[in-house]
């Protein structure tokens, strides 16, 4: 599949968005179990459609042979290096981590996966399901992003219940068992690197969740998020927590 770029704001990918990427070298995707799942393309400068990559645009690739075409909202562009530039971009999923939640107390897998998104503090256009029955007590206790009550934090979902994550674009899924690791790995033409310049967003924050904490006690501000003035000139909200307990 030729990876096609579409607009920031895009949630549905049935066209051919901006354009066909077909110019691009390389079009690599990594996915680790629970992990990174990320791409990374090489591209010419003189390339088709090359002026309408820009941070924060989508790429949507097919990740493997036997997977689903799937969103990757890209956060770094290299400086030119011999008319080629390196587009890095993360799975769509990545947005979670800029959604804070106040998360909810479940005996259920998918029950806490609902309190997550029932009880976000920002739009939240990610649907959650488990097939997971592990029977387990979660319990959060203070404002956190999604994505890391979901895996990676002591206490997360991953902890309590176990389960194997899989991104499918907009839709979370914790399994039971994925299935098998076939190490398949998409590429176009040869793989070009090696350099040093870049552009990045990565570490762009639009507003703050803050909080205070103590064993009995959680203090939250009553609007919950302070944005920044420019908030919206950015494509969805890109939230951290505020941890003001110290």
């Amino acid at each position: 599949m030729i990876p096609i770029l579409f607009a920031e704001n895009q949630t549905s990918f049935t066209t051919n968005g901006l354009g066909r990427l077909a110019d691009a070298l390389s079009c690599n995707v990594k996915e680790e179990r629970n992990g990174v799942f990320e791409l990374e393309m090489t591209y010419p400068v003189d390339g088709l459609h090359f002026s309408q990559i820009t941070h924060s645009r989508i790429i949507y690739a097919k990740p493997s042979d036997g997977g689903n075409n799937q969103a990757f909202r890209i956060y770094k562009i290299t400086k030119p290096r011999n008319g080629i530039v390196t587009v890095n971009a993360e799975h769509i999923s990545y947005q979670l981590n800029f959604i804070p939640t106040g998360g909810a107390e479940a005996t259920t897998c998918q029950n806490a996966l609902n309190g997550l998104k029932n009880n976000a503090y920002e739009s939240c256009p990610f649907t959650f399901y488990s097939n997971n029955t592990k029977a387990g007590t979660y319990k959060q206790n203070a404002p956190a992003s999604i994505r890391s009550r979901l895996g990676g934090t002591q206490g997360s979902i991953l902890d309590v219940f176990g389960g194997e994550y899989e991104w499918d674009n907009f839709t979370v899924k914790n399994l039971a068992d994925r299935g098998s690791d076939n190490g398949v790995t998409l590429r176009y033409g040869k793989n070009i690197t090696d350099i040093k310049q870049e552009e990045n967003i990565e570490n762009t924050v639009t507003g703050v969740c803050p909080y205070w904490a103590n064993e009995e006690t959680l203090v939250t501000l009553p609007e919950k998020v302070l944005h920044s003035s420019t908030a919206s000139l950015y494509p969805f909200q890109r939230t951290m927590i505020l941890d003001c307990s110290s």
